[in-house]
């Protein structure tokens, strides 16, 4: 369960495209003060939890002001008991151009713990981090969390389905580069209503976790926010899906039929 966790956290937060290939909207999409809910649900379990916060800093790189975007994840019930995982991580960005320039996370996982810090060097085409210096292939790399919010402010009115799109991340000690399709339009039924979407299927690697022919599907709302609504992949045993449980201090209206 520990590596479907931590694979469904890091698709909710890097689920669309490569910088360089669509425009930035004139402003973010989201504000300080927003904070989203998830659950993961292995079958009918609700299996983990994770709230996403956004808000202003105090801390300034390179004189300039930040926004700070936390991420808590933490396993519940029945598998609480049995694989406990508390999980922070926490990135710094630009307010203008939604740049990473400082990622941490704290990882307890059972009895696995782990502290990693990274410093992005987007002009120098680097990340500095307690794991060794790497370079990266473009100026806009991003950790998992600034990924997720840089995306949702990119400008995809102009997506046909079918384009697909990559997009640079740093984790742990490798820089990857993640494929998303557009799928098309389709309305999701959640705990906040029937929302307009847009959808996505990210690309996955089969392994000890997923079928040879599994895809991920992953739902973004068809407004001003972008927010994840939901995403969803079969495994070996059985399906996993990662859902919204709640929003708040949205910059835009939820597009609810």
């Amino acid at each position: 369960m520990r590596h479907i966790f931590l694979t469904f956290l890091a698709v909710t937060l890097t689920f669309t495209i490569h910088a360089q290939q669509l425009p930035l909207k004139k402003e973010a999409v989201f504000q300080d003060g927003e904070v989203l809910q998830y659950r993961l649900r292995y079958g009918f379990i609700t299996a983990a939890e994770a709230t996403i916060k956004v808000t202003n800093s105090d801390l300034k790189f390179d004189n300039k002001p930040t926004y700070r975007l936390s991420v808590d994840a933490q396993t519940s019930g029945t598998f609480d008991v049995f694989y406990k995982i508390r999980d922070r991580y926490d990135s710094y960005i630009d307010k203008t151009d939604l740049l990473p320039y400082f990622y941490q996370e704290n990882i307890k996982e059972a009895s696995y713990k782990r502290q990693d810090k990274a410093r992005f060097n987007q002009d120098g085409k680097k990340v500095v981090s307690n794991r060794g210096t790497f370079n990266t292939p473009t100026n806009q790399t991003f950790d998992l969390v600034s990924a997720y919010y840089f995306a949702r402010s990119l400008d995809v009115s102009k997506m046909k389905i079918g384009d697909t799109f990559k997009l640079n991340y740093f984790l742990q000690d490798e820089i990857s580069a993640l494929q998303v399709e557009y799928v098309g339009k389709e309305t999701i039924k959640s705990k906040l209503g029937n929302i307009r979407c847009l959808k996505f299927s990210p690309s996955i690697k089969p392994g000890r976790i997923f079928k040879k022919d599994s895809r991920l599907y992953l739902w973004v709302t068809d407004d001003g926010n972008r927010v994840p609504v939901k995403a969803q992949v079969e495994i070996l045993v059985g399906a996993v899906t990662m859902e919204l449980k709640s929003a708040a201090g949205l910059k835009y209206a939820l597009a609810k039929e």
